[in-house]
């Protein structure tokens, strides 16, 4: 009987840290989303993870260091999802849009993954670090799979041009929108993102498709 209790402490000393990362992690966002990257201070992260200052600097090294652990944390899974879909050779363009716009929505939109963006596009200009980072690690990387999306929907005639291919940006301009929307207007007028998404697909797939127009 004793092998197995030990077994088990071991198991929740092991853990304990990650748990303990996680909660810095949750913290750390929601401090630097109220207050700002300038004016959060590790004191209030600490506070609100119920953990000691010091405690932080055993998984962090500064301020930024924890910053952009929010941002790996919070656009790993989702980048995983998108690449995931990309994968997907046979689904055509009009569907694996849908399920673009879907993970989107479902995984940043209705969770404070959101709160990430909005942090950049207030801080990024007044601290370029963070934006240089972001664009490396969630903006190229989202951009490059739109890309390759495009250029194979091109070739297979489902595009009548490579537009999309050269600004992948069209595709994510109502996404960044909903998320600006859901900040500073939903209590005033809320937006029905499904629709506004599912008409954004028509637009780039619907009116554009060689097969649909005979081209």
């Amino acid at each position: 009987m004793a092998r197995p209790r030990t077994s088990g402490s071991k198991k929740a000393r092991r853990a304990e840290p990650e748990e303990r990362r996680q909660a810095i992690l949750e913290a750390g966002l929601s401090v630097f989303a109220a207050s700002g990257f300038e004016a959060a201070k590790l004191d209030d992260v600490a506070d609100k993870a119920g953990i000691a200052k010091g405690t932080i600097y055993l998984y962090f090294s500064d301020k930024h260091d924890l910053f952009e652990q929010i941002v790996r944390h919070a656009v790993t899974p989702v980048l995983g999802q998108l690449q995931n879909v990309v994968a997907l050779p046979d689904l055509p363009t009009e569907d694996l849009l849908a399920r673009i716009f879907e993970v989107f929505r479902t995984e940043v939109l209705q969770t404070d993954r959101k709160l990430v963006i909005r942090l950049v596009l207030t801080e990024g200009s007044r601290f370029p670090k963070i934006a240089a980072f972001y664009h490396r690690e969630v903006i190229a990387k989202g951009l490059g799979l739109i890309r390759q999306v495009a250029e194979r929907a091109h070739a297979r005639g489902e595009l009548a041009s490579d537009e999309i291919k050269k600004f992948p940006h069209l595709v994510f301009a109502p996404l960044l929108l909903s998320v600006i929307w859901d900040g500073l207007f939903s209590r005033i007028e809320p937006l029905d993102v499904e629709g506004l998404l599912a008409a954004h697909r028509k637009v780039l797939i619907g009116s554009g498709s060689r097969r649909r127009t005979g081209k």
